[in-house]
């Protein structure tokens, strides 16, 4: 016979478990300041955080650790995980290493199977699950990443190509499936080595092409000295490129269309990426993989608006003027001179493509936000990012938080099977990510 203190007791445990749980319309959870830095087993569709410079650890709070994910098969069954509302399924398999995603104004997909240096087109009716095509567009490319059609609008009559030590271009009629001519050499030579990942965006205008080459080491081990000194460099463009190993990295560099006219765009930026072009303003934003060494929530990734002459830091300083332990004491000068990143990610998540949300299909407060892939982190003891994020903005202007949107590409603490790369919106207005773990793309529709 059930007492009434058992009753009681029962009640409780259920009162607790339900206040754990949350009711069903319960509002997305918002995490804080260290709160906030988690690892995936916090991850979830909805949850959003919101990270700011005053929360950051000291370097070295905690150790520094090496933990590498093994990349399994996926599990008959799994997919990854969205909010409810949007649904997902498998789009494309069978890939080698599929990274940058790009969409044609016609609807084509270009892919970049970088480790096997071709570029694919895959081709779908709007609202089609599955491409009904897939043709290698062009083939014995140099690691190819970052793909762009020039000039805007309808009818581009050129493909370009950012390779790891050049920028190529094919011409291009819509509706191509290979290339129609060998590729033209529009800037000879990039630096290579280090991070080989280089994007490619136009401005508005077309009068410029903007190209993102990451840093060749971690911390600016490879530097030097400035050729004629440190005053030489600052005068030179305070906020301008390294030197020794380093020159014309670590930033967005600025070209004509036909590749000449070389100039800094933005720099201290450690490896910009995912480099994209907000429509909405016409500003050009990175995804950036910020230094290792530091310990698990140091320093923090981020997605940031990026202006012409800015200076992000790298190497001397991180997310405003914390000065760097290794570089103590080397460019007090250009302490007041960073500027602060956007949005700051969960440290060592590996953000890499970056996409705004042009289409009509996803609900309207998604139209003119920014989606970044994070292809997962090393550098952690408890791993984080395999994840794609929703950036948040308000009229335009990031708020600072993001939210996790496709999740679920963790197995456990050792193994995953997938690592987010690329990310594109569909002429359907459908989301389509790139995972390179087990070479599959993933469409995302509402």
């Amino acid at each position: 016979m059930t007492t009434t203190r058992q009753t009681c007791a029962a009640a409780a445990a259920l009162a607790s478990i339900l206040s754990t749980i949350g009711p069903s319309n319960a509002q997305p959870v918002t995490l804080r300041g260290q709160d906030a830095f988690g690892d995936w087993q916090r991850d979830k569709p909805g949850t959003v955080r919101l990270i700011k410079p005053e929360d950051l650890p000291k370097p070295g709070a905690t150790p520094s650790a090496a933990n590498v994910s093994r990349v399994v098969a996926r599990p008959d069954s799994t997919k990854p995980q969205v909010p409810p509302g949007f649904k997902v399924e498998l789009f494309a398999d069978g890939l080698s290493g599929p990274r940058i995603i790009r969409t044609a104004p016609n609807g084509d997909l270009f892919v970049a199977e970088t480790r096997a240096g071709r570029i694919r087109i895959l081709r779908a009716a709007d609202g089609a699950p599955k491409p009904q095509i897939s043709e290698v567009y062009a083939s014995g490319l140099s690691h190819p990443f970052g793909i762009a059609f020039f000039p805007d609008g309808d009818d581009p009559h050129w493909v370009y190509v950012a390779n790891t030590d050049s920028v190529v271009r094919f011409p291009y009629r819509s509706g191509d499936l290979t290339a129609s001519g060998k590729p033209e050499t529009v800037v000879a030579k990039l630096p290579t080595g280090g991070h080989s990942t280089r994007d490619i965006a136009f401005t508005p205008d077309g009068t410029r092409m903007l190209v993102s080459v990451g840093s060749e080491g971690n911390d600016g081990e490879g530097m030097g000295r400035p050729r004629g000194g440190l005053q030489s460099w600052s005068r030179a463009h305070a906020l301008g490129a390294a030197w020794g190993a380093e020159t014309n990295r670590a930033a967005v560099l600025a070209f004509d269309p036909d590749g000449k006219n070389q100039k800094i765009f933005a720099t201290g930026i450690r490896n910009c990426v995912g480099l994209a072009i907000q429509p909405q303003t016409g500003t050009p934003w990175c995804s950036t993989n910020e230094r290792d060494g530091f310990g698990d929530n140091l320093v923090p990734d981020y997605v940031t608006r990026v202006r012409e002459n800015a200076f992000y830091g790298w190497p001397w300083f991180y997310i405003g003027g914390n000065e760097d332990p290794r570089h103590a004491g080397e460019r007090p000068d250009l302490k007041d001179k960073v500027t602060v990143p956007d949005v700051l990610l969960q440290a060592h998540s590996a953000s890499l493509g970056l996409s705004f949300y042009s289409g009509s299909s996803f609900p309207p407060e998604y139209r003119g936000d920014a989606f970044a892939a994070g292809h997962g982190s090393w550098n952690r003891a408890k791993r984080t990012g395999y994840k794609v994020v929703r950036i948040r903005l308000k009229e335009g202007v990031p708020t600072g938080e993001y939210e996790d949107f496709v999740t679920g590409f963790v197995i456990n603490d050792s193994e995953v099977w997938g690592r987010p790369v690329g990310i594109a919106v569909a002429h359907d207005g459908a989301l389509l990510v790139s995972e390179d773990g087990n070479g599959t793309i993933w469409r995302v529709s509402h």
